[in-house]
């Protein structure tokens, strides 16, 4: 169901798309028509949290005809995607390096929805971009400064608070500049489900943000969890990511490379921390669409470099042009 709910929501953000699906529901036949975006709402299905839908849709929307303005429903927070917290942290950051940037470039948190039910509401504007800038982006450069929100909806606002202290004790050994915003959504706004959950974010005097993120199990699933214990266990896969480094995050991997695949016809390079496979399937992606091969380069932690192997990426972009851009 959540795959018919995606294919419904490219269908509104295009023109003109060509969708047919067998009937056993195992071949889908499409046929890409115009990016139109607009103004649209969609409501996705509460099985995939939002950021299922929100990834694909930083890929396309600044190629739009018209700046895309989307409100999405559903689930915000959960424990297979990237959560809308995460993407509105790390995602906007790399779109601004490539430079789509601008006021109206923003993805806001109406309404938070914990699984299973849901119940929550983003809203998702981008401007359009008739070219992309190559980027040089090689050195993280040090950590100096964590920020965070703690979440809770339905449960006691004191879970937020819990997680906060925990999360701070093992944060506060590495650095004095962490502030963990509390975020207790009350009544309406507060979803239809109980739970709670912590998003960390590590920023870097360059410019680079690195996240992490846990949410607590759905509603009559799975065991209870301490919410001091889940503040220490965000920690440490804060921890985890700042090692394995790079200038962006494993959730933002295929992002940075896709938007290096459609630069203009100029070198673009980035450091990345150990690809993940989701990274490694996507490259073979770029390969078959847009013909395109990274260099991909191993450097090996040095002395002064503490941290995982990293992989310097570099390609030359295709040149490729918004070509339905309304001129004005």
């Amino acid at each position: 169901d959540f795959e018919a709910s995606f294919i419904r929501l490219i269908d509104k953000v295009t023109n003109g798309s060509r969708i047919e699906i067998n009937q056993t529901g195992t071949t889908l036949y499409y046929q890409p028509g115009l990016l139109y975006g607009g103004s649209l709402e969609h409501d996705c299905s509460p099985s995939r949290s939002i950021g299922y839908y929100l990834e694909s849709l930083l890929c396309l929307a600044p190629f739009m005809k018209h700046p895309l303005k989307i409100v999405l429903r559903g689930v915000t927070n959960d424990q297979v995607d990237p959560s809308v917290d995460v993407l509105k942290a790390t995602a906007l950051p790399l779109l601004k390096k490539f430079g789509v940037d601008g006021e109206s470039l923003e993805i806001k948190i109406n309404r938070r929805g914990m699984p299973p039910k849901g119940g929550g509401e983003i809203l998702f504007a981008c401007p359009v971009r008739k070219v992309l800038q190559p980027v040089q982006f090689t050195d993280p450069g040090k950590i100096k400064r964590i920020r965070g929100t703690a979440y809770s909806v339905r449960v006691s606002p004191q879970m937020a608070n819990r997680m906060v202290e925990s999360a701070r004790g093992i944060l506060n050994k590495f650095l004095p500049d962490i502030y963990i915003y509390t975020d207790h959504m009350k009544g309406v706004s507060s979803g239809k489900s109980p739970g709670f959950g912590m998003c960390l974010t590590a920023e870097t005097i360059n410019g680079t943000v690195l996240s992490a993120e846990l949410a607590s199990n759905p509603q009559g699933q799975g065991a209870a969890v301490l919410p001091e214990e889940l503040g220490r266990n965000c920690a440490k896969l804060l921890l985890e990511e700042v090692y394995r480094g790079g200038c962006v995050d494993s959730t933002n991997q295929s992002l940075a490379l896709l938007l290096m695949t459609l630069g203009q016809r100029d070198v673009s390079k980035v450091l990345l921390g150990p690809l993940s496979p989701y990274t490694i399937e996507f490259l073979r992606h770029l390969r078959s669409f847009f013909q395109i091969m990274f260099k991909i380069e191993t450097q090996t932690a040095e002395e002064e470099h503490v941290g995982g192997e990293k992989v310097l990426m570099t390609c030359v972009g295709i040149g490729f042009c918004n070509l339905s851009k309304t001129i004005r």
